[in-house]
């Protein structure tokens, strides 16, 4: 398929795990990938799979702390390919796994600054372009951890994600006659690196996950994809405000 050609598509936290798996997949459907991230080398791993597949794709480094450096990530990705018709808000952090009276106000300040605050900026300059020029959409990557169900010992990313799956509801209330159409996705345990704990294995994971979810399996990157995909489609045009989770039935 190519629903996505002629779409340019602006991915944060591009540089691996999820945020390469949409990458990817979007280019794969003929779209335009501007693939944001801190780290310039993973920046350009990302983008060679994609140019190596005959996709189009750039690569620039932006913190989405940094609100000037957030607008700038904008401007520069419409001066490149000519417009921004979606983003795919993934960037993110887990930090300070232990209670949440013994999280260090570093950690908590980190993590809900780049998980929060960083959606908030991103949106914040997307929509102000996607606003004066006719539309777009936007999908946040928050997580199942949050509103849909909690463990213990992460109180900062869970309180991060729960802001996000809110936080998307509210905009997409706010922006949707504006021609800005807002959804989220939240994963669970995901065939990416921020879903194996410290030291683990992905066989160690894969054998953790069979007793935590109805599935028994964690998710293919691919497979969080493709719903990014569909809601960044025009087959999801009447799709606004929704958190679609995709966690292998964790929180059913």
């Amino acid at each position: 398929m190519n629903r996505f050609t002629g779409k340019t598509v602006l991915v944060t936290g591009a540089g691996s795990g999820l945020g390469r798996a949409i990458a990817l997949a979007f280019a794969a459907e003929g779209a335009s990938v501007i693939a944001a991230g801190r780290t310039t080398a993973s920046l350009d791993e990302t983008v060679g799979l994609i140019r190596a597949a005959g996709g189009t794709a750039a690569g620039i480094t932006a913190d989405v702390t940094d609100s000037g450096r957030v607008r700038d990530l904008v401007r520069e990705g419409v001066a490149r390919f000519g417009g921004l018709d979606i983003a795919v808000n993934n960037a993110g952090i887990l930090r300070g796994a232990v209670p949440a009276a013994d999280v260090s106000e570093e950690d908590w300040d980190a993590v809900l600054r780049t998980n929060v605050t960083g959606v908030w900026l991103a949106m914040k300059h997307e929509i102000a372009h996607m606003r004066e020029n006719g539309g777009g959409v936007i999908v946040n990557i928050s997580s199942n951890l949050g509103a849909h169900v909690r463990i213990p010992n992460l109180a900062a990313y869970i309180t991060s994600k729960a802001a996000v799956s809110a936080l998307t509801r509210a905009a997409a209330l706010d922006h949707i006659h504006q021609g800005v159409r807002i959804n989220a996705v939240s994963p669970g345990a995901s065939a990416a690196p921020m879903s194996l704990r410290p030291g683990e294995t992905e066989a160690e994971r894969a054998e953790r996950v069979k007793s935590q979810n109805p599935l028994g399996r964690v998710a293919e990157a691919e497979e969080v994809a493709a719903a990014v995909l569909y809601l960044a489609s025009p087959l999801a045009g009447s799709v606004v405000g929704t958190d679609l989770v995709i966690d292998s039935g964790a929180s059913a």
